[in-house]
Order: structure tokens, then sequence, then C-alpha cells
């Protein structure tokens, strides 16, 4: 569930606002993404709290988010921390760093080196 919610470009751009700020209110986190209105970050940060990735706090009439440090992103971290730290085991002991994957970070897309 968490790779699936994680996939969406907009769900990232929210994560990593959250990441980087703490605990935001809903329209801090509509001003940090420039390429989506209120209402669709609205409905990407309920798809993220049904899904157990972020946290949802009120305060008044206010609601707060953060991400669930106990929750399936910390899984899916997990899972994608072993299976990267084996592939770089094994490619340590191949010796063949021509063939390496490298990850985009923009993109976050997997290439092999030349």
């Amino acid at each position: 569930m968490a790779f699936a919610v994680l996939a969406d470009q907009v769900r990232r751009q929210i994560l990593d606002t959250l990441a980087s700020h703490g605990e935001c209110s809903a329209g801090f986190i509509s001003d940090q993404i420039s390429t989506v209105g209120r209402t669709t970050v609205s409905t990407h940060l309920r798809a993220l709290r049904m899904s157990g990735v972020v946290l949802e706090r009120r305060q008044g009439r206010h609601r707060l988010y953060s991400i669930d440090p106990a929750g399936p992103a910390n899984d899916a971290l997990q899972f994608l921390r072993g299976v990267l730290e084996r592939a770089l085991d094994a490619g340590t002991k191949t010796g063949d760093s021509s063939t390496s994957p490298v990850v985009d970070p923009e993109g976050g897309s997997v290439r092999r080196r030349a």
C-alpha cells in the first residue's frame, strides 16, 4: 500500500514538505506545492492518511499532518534499504562497477552506468 501511495509525484512532494518542516497544516502544505490546487492537495492528504503513511491531528478548526514514523512508510523504507544494501553488497563482491545501477535523484528512475 505504501508503494502505491508513494508512486504519485504530488504525494511525494507532500511527504517531502512534512519531512522538511515537521507537522504542518493543510494550507501550509498546499502553499509549498505550486503544481496543484488546495483541493487536490487535500485529496492527496486524505489518501496518505487513509494508507497510514500520514497522521492527522486536530487542533481547534485546524488539521495538522505529520509522517507516521511507525506506519507503512517505515516498512517501505526498511524494505528498500535491505534491497539496496544487498544490491550494493552483490556489486562489491563482483567488483564490476561498469554495470552498477545509478538512481536519478530528480526522477527516481534507475539507469545503468555505461
